[in-house]
């Protein structure tokens, strides 16, 4: 996949004139001038459609992806199941992170869009420039690895609860933004259980 084809010479006409990537590294720290150059000029726009990979075991990419617009599931291949390991939404990182410092080590992760999404590449070529040359940038990425690592807390709590109804009950409390929007066969397939399973916990608690 070649998502550079994608954007136009006004790649930020649309988002006031700038890349939406230093809007969520501001929300960190305060960014120079230098930087906000580089992430303008080497980031850009990209849209996936529904179902389409943003990475997988035979085709790794060279950027993760700021959503902007959309859904995106991270899954690995069980035989013939696919496990749902993590959902990310609007204003959410996701790609292949082991690329980040090594762009050919190996993952059996897929990433897929599970709606139409729109995101902005950001090149892990531009990821290592930045944490090489500015200090900011190296607080901003520790401050998103601590986020992230959070994030990865609550799913592994999530995976050790014993029963379902109390991992949905949680599931509900960490994300009730995408109880409704996310398809019941990921929800289930997250919270390792079966569809039925998941339909029958729903119709009770909605009684």
């Amino acid at each position: 996949m070649n998502p550079e084809k994608n954007y136009s010479k006004d790649k930020w006409a649309i988002y006031n004139g700038f890349s939406p990537v230093i809007t969520a590294f501001k929300s960190f720290h305060a960014l120079s001038p230098e930087i906000e150059h580089i992430i303008n000029t080497q980031t850009f726009p990209v849209i996936f459609k529904k179902n389409k990979f943003i990475s997988s075991p035979i085709h790794r990419n060279k950027y993760i992806f700021l959503i902007v617009k959309g859904l995106v599931r991270g899954y690995m291949k069980n035989g013939a199941d696919e496990v749902t390991t993590w959902i990310s939404r609007e204003n959410e990182l996701v790609g292949n992170i082991r690329n980040l410092m090594d762009e050919e080590s190996e993952s059996e992760e897929y990433v897929q869009a599970i709606e139409e999404v729109i995101a902005i590449a950001v090149p892990h070529t531009m990821t290592r420039q930045l944490y090489d040359n500015f200090e900011i940038a190296n607080y901003v990425g520790r401050q998103i690895t601590e986020l992230y690592y959070l994030q990865a807390c609550e799913r592994a709590f999530i995976s050790r609860l014993q029963s379902a109804e109390r991992k949905y009950l949680r599931f509900i409390k960490s994300y009730p933004d995408l109880v409704n929007r996310v398809p019941v066969k990921y929800i289930a397939s997250f919270l390792g259980m079966r569809v039925e399973t998941l339909s029958r916990l729903r119709s009770k608690l909605d009684q």
